[in-house]
Order: structure tokens, then C-alpha cells, then sequence
């Protein structure tokens, strides 16, 4: 059965590279935009069918379909939204989805189009929010991005190998390597606008577009389309995907770190606005001016409270370790951490103000790491002793340290299957933890190490 849905795959996809050639080489505009959007959309159908059913938390089972959000706006939704804004002189497009979605997101937005699409927003570099800006600009569209799109997209474009291997961790429906397909690889978004702190704005067929500076949420490059005349503001990931979340100031998966202060800056201009619709690009919109307002309110106050808790413990001398334990969100400011975690907040606010060098070891200056001991340490200490250790640590639920010792013990004999049995229970420890209700980034790294431990362990 495997070897036959891999069959028809490979013959899925032949014949989709084959009209990608096609309409590569046909002379008529028209007619390659057509075919390519074809190829696409066969091979996006693959990737999607080739899927594991707990993909992303499901996001490949939402459905591609076209939802109505107001008289002139609509909504793609899938894996990543696509939206259009139209006008009587011509439609405006925010965010294009992902690569392997985008074309059939096309087919079914193209019905709602009126006339020209005069503009492209794209609120930041991310793959799932550019991936079909190729197939749907045309010669006059505006491709509006901002100022530090162009350097996100670059570093992404060239640590796209150490990325991905990053990113499979955390979001195992990914395939092993990027894309070869040239019709769904990342990148190659040129901006036509850029959009710094003074914003951008324009008036189409009646409608008043402002497209606004709000960088720190999802990266430097964030923007935010407001649509002042129907209170409805586009806010791409700047605000995650949960309402309302603590946001991911610190992302696991590995991007520069995020500016905390900018992203409170970023909040307090969206709040004065006074919203009526939150319009995302995962997942459905928020609605209500007052509900609204309180979960702005708190994500940014619960985030100035991190980084104030922040800067007077780091003035009193703590060390990042110390106030990734003790910092904690007052009652008042809870939120879930599903998406954005405090004590990873932490640490990123203490390295983005004070460095990598926390001046608690000349060590850290140079490039011998204490793991490379590990196995003298191992010798010296005695497996015995130290796997009694871990024993004792997990027994007391207490699986960091139990960590520790087990890595001194695995650095010596990769091979020790006691070792790796408790090495095993000390991960599912902290998973059991995590689902309590912890970090979906923190869950699934969990869960992709003990599959590792698990394929190591002798079987029975």
C-alpha cells in the first residue's frame, strides 16, 4: 500500500513538473501563469496527502475554503490564511499562504477579485505568509513589505539546511530536505514598497488602506494592515496563534532574538487604534472591541512585567539562571505559554541586553564546553554511583538533574541501556510536565527526543 501511494506520488509529481516546464517555456503570459498555478496545485495536494494525521496540531485538515469576513473582505483559511480586500478600483491581497496551499487559495479567492490586484502586503518573511506571491503578482502589482524584510528573508534564504533540520524538531510534518520544486521553494520576494516607522498609507476605490510598522512579535519585518473605516486590523502572527498568549519573544526553532521593548511599542500603537476585528493568518478572527482591548492590554503588560522583573534582577546581580526560575507573571497578568514561554523570555532578554557571556566563567570564553570532560567525569565519579543518582533524582520527580548525570554517563557509553532507560523516564517526566500546560514548541522537542531514546534502547 506504502509503495503504491509512493508511485502514485512520483507520478503525481512528474506530471506536475511537466506542466511546470510547459509553462516555463510557453511564449504566452497568460498561459504559463495558468499552468504553473495547475502544477502547483498537484503538487501542493501531494505534500498535503502525504502527511501525518497529528500534522501541526491538524492545521493541514483545515479546510481550503473561502470564508466572508465583511462586505469587501475575504478570507483563504488552510494551513496559513490568505486575504483580499476589495475595492472598486481594484483588490489588495494580505499575506499569500504557504507554498504547497497557495495556488489552490488562489483558485477559489479569484472569484471574489474585482479588477486589478493593485497590492501585495506581506506582514512578514515567514514561508507559510510568502509562498504564493509568485502566482499571484502581475506586472503593476505593489509587493508592500517592510524595511528588514529583505534582510530576514536573506539569512533565512542562507541558514535554510541548519533551519530546517531545526524546524523538523518542533514541526515533524515537514519533509526531510526543502524543496527542490522551483515553483514552491522560499524566498526570491522582492518588495516593490518598504514600510518603516512612518507607515504607509493609501486610498483605493473609496477604502482607506494604512499599513503599519509593528515590529517584535514575529521578527523584525512585522506588519500590520488597518483598515481604519471598518475597525478590522490584519495582524499576520503579531499577536501568535492563540488569544490572547504570552508571545514568543524567544522561538526555540532558531531566529534572531526578538526586541522586547519594540514589541511593546508595537502593541501600545495597536491598541490605541481600538480594533473591532483581529483578523490572523492561522486561524479565525477575534471579534469583540472589548475583548479586544483586555487581551492587548494584558499581552503587553505581561510582557513589561518579564523584561521589569528582568532588568531588576540582572541590577541586583542574579544570574539568568536564577531569574529564569524566580520570574513569574503576576496573578492579574496570567496567560497560556503554549506559544511563547516566560522563562525562555527571560533568558532572551537577559542575552539580548547583556550578551552571550553571563561572566560567571572564564570558560565560556573559549571553545572547550564542559561536555567534552563528560567522559573523564564518568570514570572518575562511576557509572554506578552516577545512575544511582539519576535513579534517586527521578524517583524524587525530579528530572533535570537526573539529565545532567545521564549525559555524563551516556558521554562515556553512548550504549548503556540503563542509562538510556532513565534517560527515557526523565524526558516523559518532563513531558507529562509540558502537557500540564506547557509549551507546544517544549512538547514537541520532548516528544522528538524520547523517539530518539526510544529507537536506541535494546529491544526486549
Amino acid at each position: 500500500m506504502q509503495k503504491r501511494k509512493r508511485l502514485i506520488a512520483v507520478l503525481l509529481a512528474a506530471v506536475a513538473l511537466l506542466l511546470y516546464y510547459v509553462a516555463t517555456s510557453s511564449t504566452g503570459e497568460k498561459v504559463k501563469r495558468a499552468v504553473e498555478i495547475k502544477a502547483a496545485s498537484v503538487v501542493g495536494n501531494i505534500a498535503i496527502r502525504n502527511m501525518s494525521d497529528d500534522v501541526a496540531g491538524g492545521f493541514h485538515n483545515i479546510p481550503i475554503e473561502v470564508v466572508q469576513l465583511a462586505d469587501n473582505v475575504y478570507q483563504a483559511r488552510g494551513i496559513a490564511n490568505t486575504h483580499l480586500i476589495t475595492t472598486a478600483e481594484g483588490s489588495v491581497l494580505f499575506d499569500s499562504g504557504i507554498s504547497i496551499q497557495a495556488a489552490q487559495q488562489l483558485e477559489l479567492l479569484k472569484a471574489q477579485q474585482q479588477g486589478p490586484l493593485t497590492h501585495i502586503i506581506l506582514s512578514h518573511s515567514h514561508a507559510d505568509h510568502i509562498g504564493g506571491v509568485r502566482f499571484w503578482r502581475d506586472k503593476e502589482t505593489e509587493i508592500v513589505a517592510h524595511r528588514e524584510f529583505a534582510e530576514e528573508q536573506r539569512y533565512l534564504t542562507e541558514l535554510e539546511p541548519y533551519l530546517w533540520a531545526r524546524n523538523r524538531i518542533v514541526f515533524p510534518w515537514m519533509p526531510e530536505q526543502p524543496t527542490r520544486q522551483p515553483m514552491l521553494r522560499y524566498g526570491g520576494v522582492e518588495p516593490t514598497v518598504t514600510v518603516d516607522h512612518r507607515d504607509y498609507r493609501f486610498h483605493q476605490g473609496g477604502v482607506e488602506f494604512a499599513v503599519l510598522s509593528t515590529p517584535g512579535a514575529e521578527g523584525a519585518d512585522n506588519l500590520s494592515l488597518w483598515l481604519p473605516q471598518q475597525k478590522i486590523l490584519f495582524s499576520g502572527d503579531f499577536f501568535g496563534p492563540l488569544w490572547p498568549q504570552f508571545p514568543n519573544i524567544f522561538t526555540m526553532r532558531g531566529e534572531k532574538i526578538r526586541k522586547p521593548i519594540e514589541y511593546i511599542r508595537s502593541l501600545d500603537k495597536l491598541i490605541a487604534l481600538a480594533p473591532e476585528m483581529i483578523v490572523p493568518s492561522h486561524h479565525q478572527p477575534i471579534t469583540g472591541k472589548e475583548n479586544i482591548l483586555a487581551g492587548m492590554i494584558k499581552m503587553r503588560d505581561a510582557v513589561q512585567s518579564v523584561h521589569d522583573q528582568v532588568v531588576v534582577g540582572m541590577n541586583a546581580g542574579k544570574s539568568v539562571y536564577q531569574l529564569m526560575d524566580e520570574v513569574r507573571l503576576p496573578a492579574h497578568l496570567q496567560l497560556t505559554e503554549e506559544h511563547g514561554k516566560v522563562s525562555w523570555a527571560v533568558r532572551s532578554i537577559w542575552e539580548y541586553y547583556a550578551t552571550w557571556f553571563h561572566f560567571d566563567s572564564p570558560t565560556a570564553l573559549y571553545s572547550l564546553p564542559v561536555s567534552v570532560l563528560y567522559a573523564d567525569l564518568s570514570a572518575l565519579a562511576g557509572v554506578e554511583a552516577l545512575l544511582a543518582e539519576a535513579q534517586q533524582a527521578l524517583q524524587d520527580n525530579n528530572p533535570l538533574p537526573a539529565l545532567h548525570y545521564l549525559e555524563i554517563v551516556l558521554a562515556a557509553d553512548l550504549d548503556n541501556s540503563e542509562a538510556l532507560r532513565l534517560q527515557l523516564g526523565a524526558l516523559q517526566q518532563l513531558l507529562t510536565a509540558a502537557i500540564a500546560g506547557g509549551n507546544n514548541y517544549e512538547k514537541d522537542y520532548l516528544r522528538a527526543q524520547i523517539q530518539q531514546v526510544t529507537a536506541r534502547l535494546p529491544s526486549d
